[in-house]
């Protein structure tokens, strides 16, 4: 029995605030659908379980290494640009950074979380298209939400939620002012989307292009 409960702790996790309503619609079509067909019921339970699967938000391990910047959010690193800019909407002109871009399908977890201890100077929303997030212009072009995080030493990280091409909403709790620590729960993107993450230049990228990142845990940069 003991062996039992260790494997259920396993498989079960907690689900974010903004699956619950989802995950509700979900079951009522899939009910509807089994009153029609067992083959419809089986396809709305398949499509049931997947967005209960989409919404977790699993607990996760910061590391205890000092002066690192971790992901924000899980999935892999598509691309690692430098010497380029911020967006517009920030204010930075012609200021360089060093930018790491991570993709998330719709098999990863969504919940996103702050990568530096610091106090949230800005917060800047636009919106835009739905472009892919894969896509170079998505940066620029589509729906996101822009936070800058000033560390202690006085160092500016940029921290971006994309929206892309399934996602159609952008989920942000964190405020200008706010005193933030690294990992904490910060917001969500819905339906696959993307995360970019600006660093001055001289930072140390501790990243690769194809390198899957675990949100809240995977050290993507360090300070120096």
């Amino acid at each position: 029995m003991t062996h039992f409960l260790d494997a259920l702790k396993l498989v079960t996790f907690a689900i974010h605030k903004e699956g619950y309503k989802f995950i509700i619609i979900f079951a009522l079509v899939t009910a509807l659908l089994a009153m029609l067909s067992n083959t419809l019921g089986l396809i709305g339970l398949v499509a049931t379980l997947w967005c209960v699967f989409f919404f977790r938000d699993p607990e996760r391990v910061m590391p205890v290494e000092e002066n690192v910047i971790i992901s924000p959010a899980d999935g892999v690193v598509t691309r690692v640009d430098y010497s380029v800019e911020a967006p517009d909407d920030l204010g930075y002109g012609n200021k360089k950074f060093n930018k790491i871009t991570v993709f998330l399908n719709v098999f990863n977890v969504h919940v996103n979380r702050v990568p530096v201890s610091g106090t949230v100077t800005k917060v800047s929303y636009k919106p835009g298209k739905f472009l892919s997030a894969n896509a170079d212009e998505a940066s620029a072009e589509n729906e996101r939400n822009s936070v800058i995080v000033k560390t202690a030493n006085g160092t500016e990280i940029i921290f971006v939620q994309i929206a892309g091409l399934v996602a159609r909403r952008i989920v942000s709790e964190i405020k200008e002012g706010q005193e933030v620590t690294m990992g904490d729960r910060y917001g969500i993107i819905r339906f696959g989307s993307r995360a970019d993450i600006y660093l001055p230049e001289d930072v140390s990228i501790k990243s690769l292009i194809g390198q899957t990142m675990i949100g809240g845990e995977t050290i993507i940069a360090k300070l120096n």
